[in-house]
């Protein structure tokens, strides 16, 4: 949730950013509303409450008929009161809604507009010519990495089994990205993939995109499109001590996302499926600290994308196409062969206080004082990057070569046909 102060203080600011959201500004004047009906609300039964207290004093001193008087004003007072309780739950409650309905205040200098109207921030490496590139999958198959076909044949469509090197090379890839995050000063987490409806709401993923979202309603569980939701929540309700800098996370899990709305969309081989495998970097931080952390995380990922040695662009996401929590994402999209094409492999996104405001996360500032943490995220590596892997290190023979640091992990200098 955002900040009420500067809600109140600076209303066009927020305006404006649902505007750079392609959202309604119009939420703005509806969670002012909101806010200022829940004040008057807050104070009608505070007065009524210490008239009733007072009241209550003056029927302890009284006798008689006064005494028989007072009562009967208290017992018309207790009906007030009870009134006003009431009128308070439900401003409470109507300003919890209004409030929960506006997306996190986007960073300045953020893009305006939609998917389409993000920035190029930089070039790293450049598209080598692939004489008859094959794509991921018709590499993965004639090497026995992929089987899409009895994956749909257990689960259903966008379902896949990594087979032998296949299953090496990823469980290479991302032993890779654990290594990298623990010298970096993350603590590796193997988190639960299934969370309570509070923390998927908490972590912004109930909005819009609900329905993106497993959900086993016999157990009113979630099932994670991400550990940056198990990894937000493993602090709710908590003071953290930042004193000595911000915590540090990194999450090892699978994922899985329906991909409601994307029939058509890139349904050969494994670039959009419902299940993968992720390692993903959570961070808490001071507030003042998180642009900074931002900048850190995006070159945890540069640093990894240099060690599967692709070509990529990092790109500014446009305020249309974060999702509700973020301030500000930068994407590293990789060069895609047959594609033509650079697509995502990573994200890192500064949620400043949003998150961590609706988990009530908190750390002690230098006076003692509780105040709220600030979350980042940023992905380190994930299941998609294969097909980067395969297409750009194809060769003319079949094999794929790989590049020397992932290599070691994998076990394998060479992917050939078994």
């Amino acid at each position: 949730m955002i900040d009420l102060k500067i809600l109140r203080e600076n209303p066009d600011l927020v305006r404006e950013s649902q505007r750079t959201r392609g959202e309604d500004p119009g939420l703005v004047d509806a969670l002012l509303d909101a806010d200022a009906a829940r004040r008057t609300a807050i104070v009608e039964a505070d007065t009524l409450r210490a008239e009733q207290k007072a009241l209550g004093k003056q029927v302890g001193k009284a006798q008689g008929d006064e005494k028989a008087a007072l009562l009967a004003t208290g017992k018309e007072l207790a009906e007030q009161v009870k009134a006003a309780v009431a009128r308070q739950s439900a401003a409470d409650e109507a300003a919890s809604t209004a409030h929960r309905a506006i997306s996190n205040i986007v960073a300045a200098g953020a893009p305006a507009g939609g998917e389409d109207d993000y920035i190029v921030l930089e070039h790293v490496g450049e598209p080598r010519e692939i004489e008859n590139a094959k794509d991921h999958l018709e590499i993965g198959e004639s090497l026995g990495l992929i089987d899409m076909e009895r994956g749909a044949k257990v689960s259903g469509s966008r379902f896949y089994f990594l087979t032998g090197q296949g299953a090496l090379l990823q469980l290479g890839l991302l032993n890779m990205a654990a290594q990298k995050a623990t010298a970096n000063g993350f603590t590796l987490m193997i988190p639960p993939v299934l969370v309570r409806p509070e923390i998927m709401g908490g972590t912004g993923f109930l909005g819009a995109h609900a329905d993106e979202v497993y959900h086993l309603e016999a157990d009113d569980l979630y099932l994670v499109g991400t550990s940056e939701v198990p990894l937000a929540g493993y602090h709710m309700d908590e003071i953290l001590d930042l004193s000595d800098g911000p915590k540090r996370y990194a999450g090892w899990s699978s994922c899985f996302r329906r991909e409601a709305g994307s029939y058509g969309k890139d349904t050969r081989g494994i670039i959009r499926v419902h299940q993968f495998d992720k390692v993903e970097g959570f961070i808490y931080c001071k507030p003042e600290d998180a642009e900074v952390e931002h900048q850190r995380i995006l070159a945890w990922e540069k640093e990894m994308l240099a060690a599967i040695d692709v070509p990529y662009r990092v790109i500014d996401v446009a305020g249309g196409d974060l999702g509700s929590s973020a301030a500000r994402k930068f994407d590293c999209e990789a060069w895609f062969p047959t594609q033509n094409t650079y697509r995502e492999l990573t994200s890192t996104s500064n949620c400043t206080t949003f998150q961590a405001r609706r988990l009530s996360i908190r750390y002690r500032d230098e006076n003692g004082k509780p105040q709220v943490a600030a979350t980042l995220n940023g992905t380190l590596a994930t299941t998609r990057w294969l097909v980067a892997i395969l297409e750009n290190h194809q060769q003319p023979d079949g094999s794929v070569h790989l590049p020397p640091e992932l290599a070691r992990y994998v076990g394998t200098d060479v992917l050939t046909p078994n």
